[in-house]
């Protein structure tokens, strides 16, 4: 038996963007906790059954998708003790010239969508008085992606959907962890919509987000930071990523402002 489920009795996870990235690293770590994890994306079927997890359809832009997502997992699990809200995408474009029907499409994949998934489980999480829901945000909520304002605003309202949620839940039992990643070695580039103006600020600040994703972190690493969020059983906001980013950097903006800060990440991104 694992430490998670040992601790805290939890038996069942349910992991979004579960099939590459961050999310295949949280469902690897629950599973072998001894959690029995469902694990939706739009595709899973091929990495659940080679993870050993049970697969979930799941495109949160749909709302046909989310609903049956939601009746499958109530069905096969009851509502499931860890929900961990992780799927998502960018798309990387000056505002200027951002594509107008990306715009809903950003705010359901990367609010509305985990917010509707949260309120489906909630209150059976309150009335046993047992559960956790890890949101995960992005340090990009602390500190502004350029030409990812989309991104940026979604993550920032994830965070304080989080917040909110921590207040109203305290000394009822479950937990509430606001969860901020920094750049990890992923294919998240990959997964971005990339729709410049040909604009050289844009390349410069395209080139630091490549270069930042290759020497970043493995994904193992924030599943071992979750882990152990999970394991204190306490809410509140959690960072992961390197040195720089994930402590120094926040503490710099406590200490100096965010008018300081601006101007550090207009050089960190070559603007």
């Amino acid at each position: 038996m694992g430490a998670l489920k040992d601790k805290w009795g939890y038996r069942t996870a349910l992991v979004t963007g579960a099939s590459s990235g961050l999310g295949l690293a949280f469902a690897r770590m629950l599973r072998d906790e001894g959690l029995e994890v469902w694990g939706a994306s739009r595709q899973p079927e091929k990495v659940a059954k080679a993870e050993n997890w049970h697969p979930v359809r799941l495109d949160l832009t749909e709302p046909d998708s989310l609903l049956k997502a939601i009746e499958q997992v109530r069905r096969e699990a009851g509502t499931p003790d860890v929900l961990v809200n992780n799927a998502g995408a960018g798309v990387f474009a000056g505002f200027a010239h951002f594509p107008p029907e990306e715009i809903h499409r950003q705010i359901q994949l990367l609010l509305t969508g985990p917010i509707e998934l949260t309120r489906a489980f909630w209150p059976e999480m309150l009335a046993r008085k047992r559960g956790a829901v890890i949101n995960v945000s992005s340090l990009a909520a602390e500190f502004p992606l350029p030409a990812m304002s989309l991104y940026t605003a979604a993550k920032a309202g994830l965070s304080g959907f989080s917040r909110g949620l921590i207040l109203e839940s305290a000394g009822l039992g479950v937990q509430v962890v606001d969860f901020h990643p920094g750049d990890f070695k992923t294919n998240f580039n990959r997964a971005v919509q990339k729709s410049t103006g040909g604009e050289a600020w844009e390349e410069r600040a395209w080139a630091r987000f490549e270069e930042l994703l290759e020497h970043g972190p493995l994904p193992a690493q924030a599943a071992a930071d979750l882990r152990q969020a999970l394991l204190r059983g306490m809410s509140g906001t959690v960072a992961t990523g390197d040195f720089l980013q994930a402590k120094l950097a926040p503490l710099a903006q406590r200490i100096f402002g965010h008018g300081l800060m601006r101007s550090i990440s207009r050089k960190y991104f070559k603007l």
